[in-house]
């Protein structure tokens, strides 16, 4: 009996963790260590200089737009002046104070202003129905293969025509001079107007109709609210390359058969051997393109929000 422990004595046997000593704490090398340091903030960009803002700003457009055209003029001023003859002649050329007499002279009567606003009526008009014409038949080609299959073989045989080449045809078929030679106006807008809508409408993303498809939309709501504003950047480039080929066009057919019009007093001028007058149309008819390109590009902006 001596023998056996006492109960109120017994203890277990120390286990392999008690035997172990306790791990020694570390303390930290400096203060913080191990804490996530806070991230600075971004230094804020500098300002930009007065100069770095003009140059990226309009006002270098315009100055480089005014040194263009100023160094056009002052070619044109040394080699009237001068008589250059290198190939190119300039002798018979007028010089810019010549051109600008001109104007002058020809701004004394209204002849010339009533030029001007024919030619201006004549290309807003062919090139409105154009507009309307191509825009809304490139939506249908670019949408309905049927209606490609109907349409694009005959435009495409008479989209190699010249416009210029339509004044003789166009001058049989219609009864007027007038609207034979808005028509060659028409003719020169309206394929590239046509061509480049088809294009925008078949680069729409299949995602777009799918998802408007989805969401309960029908084929006329379609059309208006995915189609046409998809097809937008496509729509306004045709407009713009038209707005070009409807100049060329009706100037052409105002040479050539008509009796009033900018490109009427260019021929005229031409026929009467008037050099200045000639210039003068000719910068009168770049100066009335300038304007509608610049409006095409406005009405872009005014359309097109998100684009720009």
């Amino acid at each position: 009996m001596t023998a056996l422990h006492r109960i109120d004595t017994f203890a277990p046997p120390p286990t392999a963790a008690a035997t172990q000593p306790p791990p020694k704490t570390v303390p930290p090398a400096h203060v913080g260590q191990g804490v996530t340091p806070l991230p600075l903030p971004t230094p804020q960009a500098a300002a930009p200089g007065r100069w770095r803002r003009f140059w990226q700003g309009r006002g270098a457009t315009l100055l480089m737009g005014a040194l263009s055209i100023a160094s056009v003029l002052l070619f044109w001023q040394l080699a009237t002046q001068y008589k250059l003859d290198a190939y190119i002649r300039f002798n018979n050329i007028p010089t810019p104070a010549q051109v600008l007499e001109k104007v002058v002279e020809v701004n004394s009567s209204p002849k010339f202003a009533t030029n001007i606003g024919i030619s201006v009526r004549r290309i807003l008009l062919g090139f409105l129905v154009a507009t309307v014409t191509g825009v809304g038949l490139g939506v249908l080609v670019g949408r309905y293969r049927s209606v490609r299959g109907l349409v694009m073989p005959a435009m495409e045989v008479f989209r190699p025509i010249p416009a210029i080449a339509w004044v003789p045809m166009s001058i049989m078929l219609w009864p007027d001079n007038e609207v034979s030679i808005v028509f060659i106006t028409f003719l020169g807008a309206f394929f590239p107007i046509l061509l480049n809508t088809v294009h925008g409408v078949e680069a729409i993303d299949p995602v777009l109709l799918r998802a408007a498809r989805t969401l309960g939309a029908g084929e006329a709501s379609l059309l208006r609210h995915v189609v046409l504003p998809g097809a937008l950047p496509h729509i306004f480039t045709g407009l713009a390359v038209g707005m070009g080929v409807a100049w060329v066009s009706l100037i052409a057919a105002e040479m050539i058969s008509g009796q009033f019009g900018i490109g009427y007093f260019t021929w005229e001028a031409y026929s009467l051997i008037s050099y200045a007058e000639i210039a003068l149309g000719m910068i009168t008819i770049g100066v009335l393109g300038l304007l509608c390109s610049g409006a095409i590009r406005l009405l872009a902006k005014l359309a097109m929000p998100w684009h720009s």
